[in-house]
């Protein structure tokens, strides 16, 4: 593709870790709700600040409290994602002018169907008021528009230098691309029914105990009854707790796959060894944030990062399921000797 191609999918990939960073922080600062109402807030394209626009606010949505700050950080974020939209769109165009790479084309389809389905999740969100199962699919769709993006930009150029290989070990991969976004749903179910700080203690849960009183069955009910307010959550101690555990659970199963693979891809792959790296440093920032988020009582900006840390190791396995299709350079990359 043209380089006007590649610079507009590179920057929407900026603009997507932004989007979901944003997304993040809106969700975890309790900000979900900020705008009760969708595309706007409150009836505005923007938070309601005045008096005057308070007042109304007040008057239209009665019995909601009108936060400015929050439906700011709500509408912030609306803005971003209303922008990656646009530019998604405009790559496929783009994509479909070139008729040549079928490929492209289809990837942008994807692309944009996403987008117009993360907008729906976005409104049902607001509409639906935080319904666990929304929010968690919201969070989900995110990182796989992401995640589309980089396959769609790294893909490009790194095939660019290098020869295409056999691919051997693309299950080996693609095993620990499932564990980690298996893990990674069950972190946004943990934070979509506030089961973060539901466990105090290390690696017990609580008052030295590995599972205090638990209630599996209704931890996943995955849906659950709609025009209730769910913010803050609605599911008792235990349930919490059951959710919770499972959680720390998968981070132990998480972390010794992506390590099992790491290493493998060290013996075996050694011309990717730099995002096998990568992957150990992200995994080890991973599991020191999640310990802090237990024993600091989920500071705001710690459980910000541990969302972000998850589409970091998110993107590193898809860069090495994209470096695994390609042999070992033939020619050395860089200034030549």
């Amino acid at each position: 593709m043209s380089r006007k191609f590649l610079v507009l999918n590179f920057i929407a990939v900026v603009l997507a870790l932004v989007v979901v960073t944003l997304g993040a922080y809106t969700r975890l600062s309790d900000a979900g709700l900020g705008c009760p109402d969708w595309p706007g807030c409150y009836g505005h394209l923007g938070s309601p600040t005045t008096a005057k626009q308070i007042a109304k606010a007040k008057q239209r949505f009665p019995g909601q409290k009108v936060e400015p700050a929050k439906g700011w950080k709500e509408m912030i974020h609306r803005y971003f994602a209303g922008t990656l939209g646009l530019l998604i769109f405009v790559l496929a165009v783009l994509a479909w002018r070139h008729k040549q790479d079928k490929r492209l084309r289809r990837l942008t389809l994807v692309l944009a169907l996403l987008v117009v389905f993360q907008a729906m999740l976005g409104m049902w969100t607001v509409t639906q008021k935080l319904q666990p199962l929304i929010v968690t699919a919201h969070l989900l769709f995110g990182f796989t528009t992401l995640s589309f993006l980089w396959v769609l930009f790294y893909g490009q150029v790194y095939a660019n230098t290098r020869q295409p290989g056999p691919g051997k070990g693309k299950m080996i991969l693609l095993a620990g691309i499932l564990v980690l976004v298996l893990q990674i749903a069950l972190g946004g179910w943990t934070g979509s029914n506030y089961a973060a700080v539901t466990c105090t203690d290390f690696p017990t849960c609580y008052n030295q105990q590995w599972f205090p009183q638990h209630d599996f069955k209704e931890a996943f009910k995955l849906w659950r009854k709609l025009g209730v307010n769910y913010e803050f959550g609605k599911l008792d101690p235990a349930a919490r707790i059951a959710i919770h555990m499972t959680h720390r659970i998968g981070a132990v199963v998480t972390l010794v796959v992506l390590l099992l693979i790491g290493f493998w891809v060290l013996v075996k792959r050694p011309w990717m060894r730099g995002a096998a790296l990568l992957l150990f440093v992200g995994l080890g920032t991973q599991i020191a944030l999640g310990i802090t988020i237990v024993l600091k009582a989920r500071p705001l900006y710690v459980a910000v990062a541990h969302n972000g840390t998850a589409v970091l190791l998110l993107l590193i396995l898809l860069t090495l399921y994209i470096q695994n299709r390609y042999e070992q350079p033939v020619r050395p990359i860089g200034p030549s000797q």
